[in-house]
């Protein structure tokens, strides 16, 4: 097993045509990878994600930066000789060599005995429960046993590091999520350092160890998971974490209060400053009731009313859009999570407040929404101790 490190990474590529423009992809990243750590890098297409992996790889050159695997410097040395291994979104199989010959092939370039081949190529088709596929022809397998074959040409080779490049996003839903749990099983049984690319947030969470964010070629935050869905550092970072997306509400901070355009919610904030800010909540942290009831006993701040517009009912749990701001002609959106059976009828009037302790807020600046710095917010709720749960 290895540790990476990368210090100051930028990659240019050169642009068609006579005026051969260059673009920068990657923009001074640098980030490190623990011995036996599972990494997630993670952002939308065209961020630089899969730019980076191949520059680890051998397979893109930096124009800048260091790369480093178990402390040696391997910017100048070739693919085959980092001693890694990567996994792509194409499952790369040579379609006219059965299941044990794909996986036994690189080992046989290298010249190892053929007892240890076999050995490996054995020990490597139990681990994925692909034993008895071992006879068959790549065309005869399904999108997930092809999948664990291309791992498993990996997984014989034993490198000191496995990169993998969005390995699952030809499977279908389901199969993504066996996928997701076999690969745990796996990595838990190898304890192989592993850089693994996505686009989905859902496998991020689940797979990594740590995530690190990249937005238009920089590394904008990196964390475990649960530290980038409580207290992501931009709006971007916490639009891109949980389903639904975190309730974002642009507005003023004045005189100790958040107060959103159109006045339609507010909220006391120990942030000092006055300026353009936004608000963000988590629709399992937006708390609803009936605005011709009374007003339910609890310490959470009440920040304002709406009109239940739409209610979606996925059967364990409902999501209930709300509109504020209807009397000032203007309506902003926030998204709650509740049971279905709490819920008033859609066209209602509710209260809305937030859980004390568990809403956000960043700066903002009009001409980019997303970049905004997370600002002050209230100390989260103590954890209950393992004596008091």
């Amino acid at each position: 097993m290895a540790t990476v490190s990368v210090r100051s990474l930028c990659v240019d590529k050169i642009g068609h045509g006579s005026a051969g423009r260059s673009t920068r992809i990657l923009r001074g990243v640098s980030l490190d990878v623990a011995d036996g750590e599972l990494l997630v890098l993670i952002g939308p297409s065209g961020c630089g994600k899969s730019t980076l992996l191949r520059c680890i790889a051998g397979l893109e050159t930096a124009s800048e930066g260091e790369i480093t695997i178990n402390g040696r410097v391997v910017n100048q040395v070739e693919p085959r000789d980092r001693d890694i291994a990567m996994v792509f979104q194409s499952y790369a199989l040579y379609p006219h060599m059965s299941v044990r010959e794909n996986l036994a092939f690189a080992l046989r370039l290298r010249r190892l005995p053929e007892p240890d081949i076999q050995s490996r190529v054995e020990e490597a088709a139990e681990l994925l429960a692909i034993t008895p596929l071992l006879s068959r022809l790549p065309r005869e397998l399904s999108g997930g046993q092809r999948q664990r074959v291309a791992m498993g040409r990996a997984i014989v080779r034993r490198p000191q590091v496995f990169l993998f490049d969005e390995p699952l996003s030809n499977l279908d839903a389901a199969l993504r999520q066996q996928m997701r749990v076999e690969l745990l099983r796996l990595h838990r049984k190898l304890g192989t350092t592993t850089i693994y690319v996505t686009h989905d947030q859902v496998e991020a969470m689940t797979l990594a160890h740590r995530i690190a964010v990249l937005r238009q070629g920089e590394l904008v935050q990196i964390g475990s998971p649960r530290s980038l869905y409580d207290t992501p550092r931009t709006p971007f970072v916490a639009r891109f974490f949980g389903t639904p997306e975190m309730n974002l509400i642009p507005g003023q901070v004045r005189g100790g209060r958040f107060i959103a355009k159109d006045d339609a919610l507010q909220l006391s904030t120990p942030t000092t400053a006055d300026g353009e800010a936004t608000l963000g909540v988590r629709a399992e942290d937006v708390v609803l009731s009936p605005a011709d009831g009374p007003a339910p006993a609890s310490d959470d701040p009440e920040v304002g009313s709406g009109l239940l517009d739409v209610i979606e009912d996925l059967g364990s749990e409902a999501l209930a859009h709300i509109k504020l701001g209807q009397a000032h002609g203007k309506a902003h959106t926030l998204i709650a999570r509740a049971t279905i059976a709490t819920l008033p009828k859609v066209g209602a009037s509710v209260r809305v407040r937030l859980v004390a302790g568990r809403w956000h807020l960043f700066s903002r600046d009009a001409a980019h929404p997303e970049d905004g710095a997370r600002l002050s917010t209230p100390p989260q709720p103590a954890m209950p101790t393992e004596a008091g749960r």
